[in-house]
């Protein structure tokens, strides 16, 4: 979800210009950085990049220039006089003298104001949102280059994956015969043949060890998982918090594996295995 969008426009005396940028995040959070003039922007900024994106810390700056520079000033001379007025009535109330200079009342709040009208706030407003629009459409198409080569590693990924699942599942069999073989061997030393085995009571320790070791539920998972995984890539979209579910339960599904089956090519599959899905995990982080 990492991505650069930038956009500038001018109209009418005034020059605007945006930039969007946007990096991992599990949810969508927007900031945008603004002068104290701009700040009745915000609400539409952030209303911009929401209707385009679903997931990623998004940044907004804004930049703004008018001709002939700063705005043309005015003083309001009713704020000075009621300001004139209340510090009278303060200084005769607490019986101070009373200096008030011109120059105090033109840095009071409000005295000291722009000369623009509401319909010079409301165009740069428009052009500044305008902008953002097309930095945010600039942004989701660099996203977009970058995701057509990140669908191609996940699929990669994925195959892999199943490979493995394919690996473990030809490996169970030959662990199963090879953990009787074993356990057969260890009760025939134990009992030194002064006992007779009884071939029943073999047949089910085995069929107790085989249900211990039966990770064909969870194979079956992995590859219900994956099916899903690629039905996902196939539709498209914003899709990024499904996935991050479906590699939570592979990485479970995984673990539950590598701790039922002791044996040690399964216990290589499944290194790799959690490697892979570690791997599908950080390239999630990249998907809207």
């Amino acid at each position: 979800m990492t991505g650069f969008g930038v956009a500038a426009l001018s109209k009418n005396g005034i020059a605007a210009r945006v930039e969007v940028r946007s990096v991992n995040h599990r949810y969508l959070q927007v900031k945008a950085r603004l002068s104290s003039d701009l700040g009745h922007l915000e609400p539409g900024l952030e209303a911009a990049v929401r209707e385009r994106l679903d997931r990623g810390s998004v940044s907004i700056s804004v930049a703004v220039d008018r001709e002939g520079g700063a705005r043309r000033s005015r003083i309001d001379a009713q704020a000075a006089r009621a300001y004139r007025k209340s510090i009278s009535a303060l200084a005769k109330q607490l019986g101070l003298r009373e200096e008030v200079r011109l120059e105090t009342l033109i840095g009071l709040p409000g005295v000291l104001a722009t000369g623009e009208d509401d319909r010079e706030k409301t165009r740069e407003g428009d052009l500044v949102l305008e902008c953002a629009h097309k930095a945010v459409d600039a942004l989701v198409k660099m996203r977009g280059v970058e995701g057509k080569s990140l669908l191609a590693d996940l699929r990669k990924n994925a195959k892999r994956i199943f490979g493995l699942v394919a690996t473990i599942e030809k490996r169970m069999p030959v662990v199963v015969r090879e953990h009787h073989e074993s356990l057969r061997r260890r009760v025939e030393e134990l009992l030194d043949g002064r006992v007779a085995v009884r071939p029943e009571d073999l047949a089910r320790e085995l069929a107790l060890l085989a249900d211990r070791m039966d990770v064909s539920e969870e194979l079956a998972r992995i590859s219900s998982h994956l099916d899903q995984w690629e039905s996902l890539l196939g539709k498209g979209g914003a899709i990024g918090r499904q996935l991050d579910f479906l590699v939570q339960e592979l990485l479970r599904e995984a673990n539950t594996i590598g701790s039922k089956c002791n044996d040690a090519p399964v216990a290589h599959a499944v290194v790799e295995l959690k490697t892979l899905i570690e791997r599908l995990r950080e390239q999630v982080q990249n998907v809207e």
